[in-house]
């Protein structure tokens, strides 16, 4: 089993525990309400690295026609679980293909990082562009590898049936090339007894003037703050933001 996909095969069953603190529901909202100002009134919607399905269920409740993507079977298994209306297929971002076009594709959780460099990333948009309808949006949110620290961390714990929880993640930039990581490290306690899992993910690792530019020969491309409860332009100073990009 290669590193890099360890903790979302062998620890798929805490997955959601792991992402507990995200706000699935205002992240859609906040997507729809930017597909209903850029996009061309589609619902067709495919999301990209869509994990347990948790942002695909949201959609389908508000009427889109979602399916999903993603490398790791187990948790599409969990996808197919918890949206058994919806469509799941297991692929990899960095090069996809699908007969009908969609109207809005998503690459949410900062999953546009897991291609593994920059020639991966291209192919992935490229592969994007391919499966949209004309005017059809793809939304993403990204890090700026230039506004990284590499000592902060986010943390939170959570109760489950088989212990307690603590979950930590960070990103990393050693300061040159094209590559970051997302240090992940899960620690469960079961009667005063500990376990702990540490891996580390390679990712792709650009600024977003860079991205900016990889885009722009595809679609027509707005950033705003990573905000998905308002929708406001970035700032040109914050290390995330939402990318939208409308294919002409």
């Amino acid at each position: 089993m290669q590193p890099s996909t360890k903790l979302y095969t062998d620890l798929s069953g805490y997955y959601d525990l792991m992402c507990a603190d995200i706000n699935y529901p205002e992240q859609s909202s906040g997507v729809r309400r930017l597909n209903q100002l850029f996009g061309n009134g589609g619902r067709s919607h495919l999301d990209l690295a869509c994990g347990t399905g948790p942002h695909i269920w949201h959609f389908l409740d508000s009427g889109y026609q979602s399916q999903g993507l993603d490398i790791n079977q187990p948790m599409l298994d969990k996808a197919k679980v918890r949206c058994p209306e919806a469509e799941f297929t297991l692929g990899d971002i960095g090069s996809f293909a699908f007969d009908q076009p969609f109207d809005l594709i998503t690459c949410l959780l900062y999953s546009i990082h897991y291609s593994s460099d920059i020639a991966r990333l291209k192919s992935c948009i490229n592969s994007v562009h391919d499966a949209l309808q004309t005017k059809g949006v793809f939304c993403f949110n990204a890090v700026d590898k230039n506004k990284i620290n590499n000592n902060l961390f986010v943390n939170h714990t959570a109760e489950h049936q088989d212990g307690a929880f603590k979950f930590s993640s960070g990103w990393h930039y050693r300061g040159y090339g094209e590559q970051q990581s997302l240090k992940l490290c899960i620690t469960k306690t079961t009667h005063n007894v500990s376990e702990t899992w540490k891996d580390e993910h390679p990712m792709v690792a650009l600024g977003f003037d860079e991205l900016a530019q990889l885009l722009e020969p595809c679609f027509e491309v707005h950033i705003f703050e990573h905000d998905y409860g308002k929708i406001e332009p970035w700032d040109g100073q914050s290390g995330n933001a939402l990318f939208v990009c409308v294919k002409a």
